[in-house]
């Protein structure tokens, strides 16, 4: 064993986060999209495998990747960092940028994971009961904290709602830090993105994914900021984080835009009928959802949690951090009317 004076004393308190892979028939607790672009033997993906230079290194900057979702989104590539998953540029905000680091809660795990092993301070601060932000509240922590970097899932994970446009945009307003709103749930939305607003707020930055419209396997997130962001930001940026592969098949896959959209249409279609359809459920209350996922409370989410398990049903249970709140990902209309059979079966 290692002493543990060599471990930083941020670090030796923290709880790792764990991604555990449970035997089931029907998964459904990852917000991961049921929909492959290409299978394993498709000739689109062994093109392009046999175009991958696996001796050299990886476009450091992604350029020809940047190009596209620069022109997707209307705005300068020079704007633009890839990171290897949201997980990376949210490290690399809090390492430029420092702390103290502020989020509502519940929201997205890995704000307060990477800030804390960072050695930075972290200021949650509650949402409403609604699960809207508490603007009063967040203001308040604001001053009184000084944060440096302020975190805004919208759509939340793990909620699924969208919070109220006018309150973000009140925060980046007040806010003399940087304002992060955290976007990987936003194809799924019916609310513009912020990436529109960029322009007025030089303190703003927008995140976004590719891991849940189903290229979660690349690891692929993507940042929008104003340029001196963007090159504060890349300083600290570790050298060929994005790898060969996972830029040659993004940009083949964002050039495919309507199957990518016919499938996101499909799972919103889906979560709008697992929401009508579990809302009839008695002792079942249901969160409106604006993300591939849907939260829902029941009296003893423990039990229900291993009932669904029993019939072979992977959910999320989000214990302690939201009381008897239980989260299932859309999947396929079989998986999902898998998922109802089920959850009339388990006694609530």
């Amino acid at each position: 064993m290692i002493p543990s004076n060599l471990v930083k004393p941020c670090v030796r308190r923290l709880r790792a986060y764990e991604a555990k892979e449970i035997p089931c028939r029907v998964k459904l607790d990852a917000n991961e999209s049921p929909y492959e672009l290409w299978s394993a033997g498709d000739n689109k993906l062994g093109r392009i495998l046999r175009r991958v230079p696996l001796n050299r290194y990886p476009d450091p900057a992604g350029t020809k990747l940047k190009e596209i979702l620069a022109l997707r989104h209307g705005v300068r590539a020079d704007r633009l960092l890839l990171g290897n998953g949201s997980d990376e540029l949210i490290s690399m905000l809090v390492t430029t940028f420092g702390g103290p680091v502020l989020y509502p809660v519940p929201t997205f795990s890995m704000y307060g994971i990477i800030s804390r092993g960072l050695g930075e301070k972290t200021v949650e601060v509650k949402l409403e009961r609604s699960f809207d932000l508490n603007l009063d509240r967040m203001e308040s922590a604001i001053r009184k904290s000084r944060a440096k970097v302020v975190f805004l899932s919208s759509p939340n994970n793990p909620t699924g709602n969208a919070f109220s446009s006018n309150r973000i945009q009140r925060i980046i307003e007040t806010t003399p830090g940087i304002v992060v709103v955290d976007e990987a749930y936003h194809p799924f939305s019916s609310t513009p993105s912020f990436i529109t607003r960029l322009k007025r707020h030089p303190n703003l930055v927008v995140l976004q994914t590719l891991s849940k419209i189903g290229l979660a396997a690349l690891r692929l997130g993507f940042m929008v900021a104003s340029r001196d962001i963007v090159n504060e930001v890349n300083k600290v940026r570790l050298p060929f984080n994005v790898n060969t592969l996972s830029q040659m098949i993004a940009v083949e896959a964002l050039e495919e835009r309507d199957t990518l959209k016919e499938a996101i249409g499909r799972i919103v279609q889906e979560r709008d009928r697992m929401m009508r359809m579990m809302a009839d459920i008695p002792g079942l209350r249901v969160v409106p959802s604006d993300a591939n996922f849907i939260l829902f409370r029941v009296p003893d989410a423990s039990r229900v949690y291993r009932g669904l398990l029993q019939e072979g049903i992977l959910v999320r249970n989000l214990e302690p951090a939201i009381p008897g709140g239980l989260r299932v990902t859309v999947g396929t209309r079989r998986e999902n009317t898998a998922f109802l059979h089920a959850i009339r079966k388990v006694r609530l």
